[in-house]
């Protein structure tokens, strides 16, 4: 597979556009001379169209010499036609735009919305993170998350670790995960968000709490939904390379050619990522044991044994915009990854030898039309089959120390070390296993407008996994498989409305889920048979909801979501997570929640240079039975904190009832089209309020915040643009952005030793697009300061680092 990107590369640059006679080129400025972005510029006669690119420039290749008529047409501005004769290789036009009047701005915004708009003000608690900008930086798909405001994506340790995403206080299975809504998972862990790149994103919705109809399924705390680029007005390819600290390097293309005659579209993406993860460790987790077992602490060295390395590809053809259907895909992703494992949970003691593979093979098939057979009825499919594989080993048993010299017992004397332990490894009984999964996942959506501004749809969710765990470390026992299987169904209708000449959205939803475990497990062999232990379970549950938005003035809404709903245990819940130190749960329960969000969003402009937009919202979250990472309720002594740190594995558990209240806010500001600044931050307390244990004694954990969440950060960020920097028509972008995280608990019980401390990272940027819009290089300093900083239980990120990128576009014409 590693050979994958020099294959895609191959059939990517076999799409070639020969050069022709002339081009016209040229720029689009507003009436104080700024270059405008997004403009559409047409040459009808030929049927040819693009849109403008950052710095305002447009560009019409291969044409032949003759006379063009070019319309320009955007909200924003008033239309603008020109006639032009090309007579020479090349033809440069500026093009100066003037604003529309505010009536035929307002009569065009009721009319149409971009997609981020609308799903803005559809009524739900949700932000639209958009990748542009992203693409072009070396930032990964979930550093842009962990900047989103009431969004903290907790990972232990670097590039490659186990991540945990948090939303306002919701956690773990409770968020969904979606790639163009379908559950990521079912992709495999080598192709999920912190390996996809941002310029493979179109957009990435982050819901809080209620989510709409079609991401339907067993989540109750929100969802992040994936939007893969999918425009297939321009055939295109991109690449992009990247080197930066801890030999860190990674690579991503992507193309897409489109038919214009028949309709028929190939996308092609592929991508590699490789880290050695070996950044400085100095914290109080960071330790050195001397001979005769004395600790020092803040111990400084490079961390080892962590070294990551992933490869994938996404290959899909089909059809769009065409009689029978409006998009049409049948599709192929392929994903291989290495992890090598430093630590267990905490950063008690350090691993070396302990590894693990995945390998995932998923097809799938997308299918969308609008008015099927009768105007108004609308069809989606997503369907995915993915066969994934997961080896685990760990047979390594000598002990060592961060810096990897072996532990010594003895203080005084020859050194003598601990040795090697017969079928012992670093995090306890040696380990190596297989476990394949097959996972089916259907999704489908039909909706009907009912008249104008009303529909009705009607969801369901079609999911069976099948988890077969070999151990292969014992070869007499190769055959005892414990064969897992889970299938879920979900059904949904919603019934949405738009009200008062569109001022008025409302949706009123219900699901109804049907959800079943089957596990066989070896128990022992009889002349050579397996006899097995059959565990069953099936469950059925019900929840509802609603969202309203409320246009009150312009430009200004109210929103408001409520739900009542459900999460059913999933595998990883049940059966654990050897790879991930997860131990299983049979036992564990259902979660129910009951959710309320109220916000309000309003956007203003005091002059064409000055706008402003601002968002809030409030929510009261109550769970019962919630699931959650189980954590140590010891009492912490002093001089003996090893024995409370020495967490090594978990487990998810059920807290009987817990209730969250907070607020999030955001403002962006936007000066002369070329400065961007944005601040947010996310407040809330997530409490265990049962008063009483089980013996009616009062419970000593009552009111206490539920520790491991970082309950209270803020995001902030500033970016400016600077025209023609060194050569005329070039763009230079300078960011900055700032994360602050209060101090939160890491277990139950309080203690200065086991609170993760405030946190302030700073990180600086900058990315220099050249003339041509086809190249631009970025450089990034994460981390500046170099803070000291932690994530999920207490383990330490990385310090100051640095990355340099180069984006390369060819192709981009639209036909």
């Amino acid at each position: 597979m590693k050979y994958l990107l020099i294959l895609v590369a191959i059939l990517f640059f076999g799409i070639t556009v020969n050069a022709q006679t002339g081009k016209i080129f040229g720029t689009v400025v507003d009436q104080y001379g700024n270059p405008v972005e997004g403009i559409a510029v047409q040459i009808k006669s030929l049927q040819r169209g693009l849109s403008t690119s950052q710095n305002g420039s447009f560009e019409f290749k291969d044409l032949p010499y003759g006379s063009y008529a070019l319309t320009i047409t955007s909200i924003q501005f008033k239309p603008y036609s020109f006639q032009i004769q090309l007579n020479k290789p090349e033809l440069q036009h500026l093009v100066k735009l003037v604003s529309a009047n505010d009536q035929n701005l307002k009569e065009v915004a009721i009319v149409q919305k971009t997609v981020k708009k609308e799903i803005e003000t559809s009524g739900f608690a949700v932000s639209i993170i958009e990748t542009k900008e992203a693409s072009l930086r070396n930032l990964t798909t979930n550093e842009l998350l962990d900047r989103a405001v009431g969004v903290r994506v907790r990972q232990n340790g670097g590039e490659g670790s186990p991540i945990e995403y948090n939303l306002n206080g919701m956690s773990g299975s409770t968020i969904g995960l979606f790639l163009d809504g379908i559950e990521i998972s079912t992709y495999g862990s080598s192709f999920n968000l912190n390996n996809i790149p941002p310029a493979m994103i179109e957009r990435i919705e982050v819901y809080k709490g209620v989510l709409p109809s079609h991401l339907s399924g067993n989540y109750i705390g929100g969802a992040i939904n994936v939007i893969m680029k999918k425009d297939a007005s321009a055939n295109n390819l991109n690449a992009a390379v990247s080197y930066g600290s801890f030999n860190t390097y990674r690579a991503d293309v992507g193309a897409l050619y489109r038919n214009q005659k028949n309709g028929f579209t190939t996308r092609i993406s592929g991508f590699y990522s490789h880290s050695d993860n070996n950044y400085e460790m100095w914290g109080k987790f960071s330790k050195y044991t001397l001979p005769g077992g004395r600790i020092v602490r803040n111990y400084r060295t490079l961390r080892p044994n962590d070294k990551f390395e992933t490869i994938g590809g996404r290959f899909e053809v089909g059809f769009t915009d065409v009689k029978w259907a409006d998009q049409f895909f049948i599709g192929y992703n392929v994903s291989d990854s290495y992890k090598e494992i430093p630590h267990g949970i905490t950063m008690t003691k350090p691993y070396f030898g302990r590894f693990n593979e995945y390998q995932a093979n998923v097809f799938s098939l997308n299918y969308a039309k609008k008015d099927l057979l009768i105007d108004g009825l609308a069809l989606n499919v997503n369907a995915v089959h993915s066969k994934r594989s997961t080896y685990l080993q760990d047979t390594v048993s000598l002990r060592y120390n961060w810096d990897g010299t072996l532990l010594v017992k003895n203080a005084d004397g020859p050194p003598e070390t601990y040795g090697y332990e017969p079928g012992k490894g670093q995090q306890g009984d040696a380990v190596m296993t297989n476990i394949d999964r097959t996972i089916t996942n259907v999704r489908s959506n039909l909706s009907y407008n009912i008249f104008s501004s009303h529909r009705l749809s009607f969801n369901h969710k079609f999911e069976k996994s099948n988890r077969n765990d070999q151990d292969l470390l014992i070869p007499e026992r190769s055959k005892w498989i414990t064969q897992n299987d889970l299938t879920t169904n979900i059904f949904a209708m919603n019934y949405e409305a738009d009200l008062l000449k569109g001022k008025l959205k409302t949706n009123i939803f219900g699901k109804y889920a049907i959800y079943q475990t089957d596990q066989l497990v070896p128990v022992g062999e009889s002349n050579g048979v397996l006899i097995y232990q059959n565990n069953s379970v099936k469950r059925d549950n019900k929840g509802f909801g609603g969202t309203l938005s409320y246009q009150a003035i312009d430009n200004g809404y109210l929103i408001f979501s409520a739900e009542k709903s459900f999460i059913m245990p999933t595998d990883r819940h049940i059966y654990g997570e050897p790879e991930n130190n997860l131990l299983a749960n049979p036992a564990i329960l259902p979660e129910l929640a009951v959710n309320y969000n109220l916000g309000a969003r309003y956007g203003f402009s005091s002059s064409e240079l000055h706008k402003v937009a601002i968002y809030a919202n409030g929510f009261w979250r109550n769970g019962y039975d919630k699931i959650i990472q189980q954590t140590r309720l010891d009492p912490v002594i002093e001089g003996r904190e090893n024995q409370v740190e020495d967490i090594q594995v978990t487990q998810f558990v059920n807290l009987a009832k817990t209730q969250s209240l907070g607020f999030e806010a955001e403002i962006n500001y936007i000066y002369n089209n070329r400065l961007n600044a944005m601040l947010n931050f996310s407040k809330f307390n997530t409490l265990f309020k049962l008063e009483q244990d089980e013996r009616g004694n009062p419970n000593t954990l009552y009111n206490r915040q539920v520790p491991n969440e970082p309950f209270f950060t803020v995001n902030a960020n500033v970016q400016y643009r600077f025209n023609d920097v060194f050569q005329k028509r070039s763009v230079l972008n300078a960011y900055y952005n700032a994360g602050y995280v209060g101090a939160f608990s890491t277990i139950w019980i309080e203690s200065e030793w086991f609170t993760t401390p405030t946190q302030f990272a700073h990180d600086l940027g900058a990315s220099y697009r050249f003339p041509s819009g086809k190249l631009v290089a970025s450089l990034d300093c994460k981390n500046i300061l170099n803070a000291e900083l932690y994530d999920n239980f207490g383990v330490q990120k990385p310090g100051r680092a640095f990355y340099f990128k180069l984006n390369f576009t060819i192709n981009n014409l639209k036909k």
